[in-house]
C-alpha cells in the first residue's frame, strides 16, 4: 500500500525558513514526477512545485518562485521543499503528491498534509 508522509511543518516568523520532507513507501517512485501542493484557509488546494523523476526539471507557482526549492533523493524515495523568506500568505497545509503515471499531471497518491503557519 502506497503511503506518503509529510513532515517538517510548524510555526515560523515571516522571513524565516522551513524544510518539508515527504517520504514515500509501498513502492518506488524514482521514475515518477512528484509534486507539492497547499491549501490555504478558505481556499482551494493549489499547485506549489513539481520535480521530474531525474530532478532535471522543476516547476513552481509564481507565488513561490525564487523562494521555494523542490528537490528529491530517489535513494530515499523522498521529496523535499525548502521554503525561504516565508510570508504570512504561505500559511497553509502542505501536501506532497505522486501521479498515477510517471509523467502524468493527474495526481493519484496524496499525503496527509503538514501545517505551516507563518506569523507576521
Amino acid at each position: 500500500q502506497v503511503q506518503l508522509v509529510e513532515s517538517g511543518g510548524g510555526l515560523v516568523q515571516a522571513g524565516g525558513s522551513l524544510r518539508l520532507s515527504c517520504a514515500a513507501s509501498g513502492r518506488t517512485f524514482s521514475s515518477y514526477a512528484m509534486g507539492w501542493f497547499r491549501q490555504r484557509p478558505g481556499a482551494e488546494r493549489e499547485f506549489v512545485a513539481r520535480i521530474s523523476w531525474s530532478a532535471g526539471n522543476t516547476y513552481y507557482a509564481d507565488s513561490v518562485k525564487g523562494r521555494f526549492t523542490i528537490s528529491r533523493d530517489n535513494a530515499k524515495n523522498t521529496v523535499y521543499l525548502q521554503m525561504n523568506r516565508l510570508k504570512p500568505e504561505d500559511t497553509a497545509v502542505y501536501y506532497c503528491a505522486v501521479p498515477n503515471y510517471p509523467q502524468s499531471y493527474n495526481y493519484r497518491y496524496w499525503g496527509q498534509g503538514t501545517q505551516v503557519t507563518v506569523s507576521s
